[in-house]
């Protein structure tokens, strides 16, 4: 099962800590501390995340792989089913949790246990 279906997206990140999942703008959102890190169109397709700047610069470069409509000035990217491997998505997930989970306040930081 593809990451690009809402309910492997699903499965996957809420095995990350302190994630939480929502629907919205006609997509599964994935949320840690109530800020989005990851989501997915609930018809599958295109995923959207946050990267690094450095992954950003690199990644947009690949065909499959723009800048996420209403994301772009934050590093995030829209990326296609099939533009990656399952291993690559999983890892750019965790990076793009960890990323937002990074900037959240240190208090809430302890109470999600990260």
């Amino acid at each position: 099962m593809s990451l690009h279906e809402p309910d492997a997206f699903a499965a996957f990140v809420a095995g990350l800590p302190g994630t939480s999942l929502v629907e919205q703008w006609g997509s599964r959102v994935a949320k840690v501390g109530g800020k989005v890190f990851a989501l997915v169109g609930l018809g599958g397709g295109n995923m959207a995340f946050k990267v690094s700047e450095l992954s950003f610069a690199g990644l947009t470069e690949l065909e499959g792989i723009g800048q996420a409509p209403y994301f772009a000035k934050g590093q995030w990217v829209s990326v296609a089913a099939g533009a990656l491997g399952e291993a690559e998505l999983a890892d750019y997930l965790r990076q793009a949790h960890g990323l937002i989970a990074a900037k959240l306040p240190r208090k809430l930081r302890a109470e999600l246990g990260l």
